[in-house]
């Protein structure tokens, strides 16, 4: 078998987060509009157990349909990250499913805090959430491969795609002489 490409480095892994939450503003938005106009909810508030769960599913069909398809969503292609199998190939359905539940991690705690906190203020949890993603992120350090723990648990892994990219560019190599 031959030798996975290396881990992306941290830094690049949480700018990859950055931007991916950017395009999910782009996602949960139009998601959310298409469910009030199916539900005719009309008010934000209105019905918003059903529309939490709506765009629960929304996000796991965007997760696991990029990753399933080709290891990478949009983030991840342009930071050049792709998601595989501990043994190289690609993220089965369940392994998938299970890494997108996981990896909700990134995001709960800090959730759980602010409403156990009662704050009001964005501020605040904007701060929580940072500061959480520091740890967590920061805790990859010590995890085998510098893995992400939910990709530990879930059997997947990043891994570097520039070597790709470089190897495509390069075409075949012709010996001469």
């Amino acid at each position: 078998m031959a030798a996975l490409p290396p881990t992306p480095p941290l830094r690049r892994r949480l700018a990859a987060l950055i931007y991916e939450a950017v395009l999910l503003f782009a996602v949960t938005m139009v998601s959310g509009f298409l469910y009030a106009v199916i539900t005719g909810q009309r008010h934000a508030l209105e019905g918003r157990s059903g529309l939490q769960a709506w765009e629960f599913l929304v996000l796991a069909v965007y997760f696991v349909g990029f990753w399933r398809k080709g290891g990478q969503t949009l983030a991840m292609q342009t930071w050049r990250i792709r998601l595989v199998s501990r043994d190289g190939s690609r993220p089965r359905l369940g392994q998938a499913l299970l890494r997108f539940v996981l990896s909700w991690v990134w995001v709960l705690p800090p959730l759980a805090l602010g409403r156990m906190m009662d704050w009001t203020a964005g501020g605040s949890a904007s701060l929580s959430l940072a500061a959480w993603v520091l740890v967590y992120g920061g805790l990859s350090r010590w995890l085998p491969d510098r893995q992400f723990a939910h990709d530990l648990l879930s059997g997947t892994r990043l891994v570097d795609t520039r070597e790709e990219g470089s190897r495509r560019a390069a075409g075949p190599q012709v010996k001469t002489g």
